[in-house]
């Protein structure tokens, strides 16, 4: 029972990081600044474990480091360009719904790992949904763009090869987050001191930027990363990442109350195929 409400909270989690990211162009703070908040906020809670895992940590290797360090800065920044110019379900949908995808082709560049057969109808039908999703326009007017939609699974893209290095380098939840939230935060740090990415701290007020902290902060930041780690532990990596997969569909229904964007047979048919792969890619990858 842990398990499942733990995996559950990470499902909310992962809907609240779409609804953000749409959040940030009706917002007074900047990509940047969220980006900030990202990741400063589980770096001061977790500094306090630095010390004892500073052995494993040193054992990475630095072709690894840089896989994983792809799932920070880049791989927010590019998501969040994505994100202005289309719609909560396209971001969740293009980004999450497609990271079985993302995986297996980053992993057969990499290192050359041949896609089993019976995983070639799922991530036939994840492509499927994601083409049929950059061609449905959503309904009420909300607008998205291809490009966005480009940019988007460019961030899946991201995202696998960031998967593919936390595999590779051997990191546990709590040794992935630091390397993740300390060096991205100094990055994106330094980006915003010399002027290379846009900030607008001091024009918004802590009331404004409250959702971000909770929702990236401790939400993506800490809480998703560890819990995720620790629904593995108690239901196994298969059911943890079916039950993972209803995120987009769980973004897309929240984006029609908060933001007032709908919902299309098409689009919701589109996200129904995308959801359905990823439950077929991640059961077959259970068996193997």
């Amino acid at each position: 029972m842990s398990g499942y409400l733990v995996i559950s909270a990470v499902v909310l989690i992962w809907a609240g990081f779409a609804l953000t990211l749409r959040a940030i162009g009706k917002s007074p703070l900047s990509a940047a600044d969220v980006g900030l908040i990202r990741f400063a906020v589980p770096a001061l809670c977790l500094l306090p474990f630095l010390r004892s895992y500073l052995a494993q940590l040193r054992r990475v290797r630095f072709r690894d480091l840089l896989l994983v360090l792809l799932g920070g800065v880049p791989f927010f920044l590019v998501a969040s360009a994505g994100a202005r110019s289309t719609s909560t379900a396209h971001v969740s949908a293009l980004i999450a719904g497609t990271a079985p995808l993302s995986v297996a082709l980053i992993s057969f560049l990499l290192e050359k790992s041949a896609i089993p057969k019976k995983r070639w109808f799922a991530l036939g039908l994840i492509a499927l949904g994601a083409v049929g999703m950059i061609a449905t326009q959503p309904a009420g007017g909300t607008h998205s763009d291809p490009w966005g939609c480009l940019t988007l699974l460019f961030a899946s893209l991201l995202w696998g090869a960031y998967t593919v290095g936390v595999r590779r380098a051997g990191l546990d939840a709590i040794a992935n987050a630091l390397i993740l939230t300390v060096l991205s935060l100094m990055i994106l740090g330094a980006l915003s001191l010399v002027g290379v990415t846009e900030s607008h701290l001091g024009q918004f007020s802590w009331r404004e930027a409250l959702p971000f902290v909770l929702v990236q902060g401790l939400g993506v930041g800490l809480i998703a990363t560890v819990g995720y780690s620790f629904a593995i532990g108690r239901l196994g990596s298969s059911r943890s990442a079916v039950i993972g997969s209803l995120a987009p569909g769980l973004s897309a229904v929240l984006a029609v109350f908060i933001f007032g964007e709908a919902l299309n047979f098409a689009t919701m048919a589109c996200i129904a195929v995308l959801t359905f792969g990823v439950i077929l890619a991640n059961r077959s990858l259970g068996k193997n």
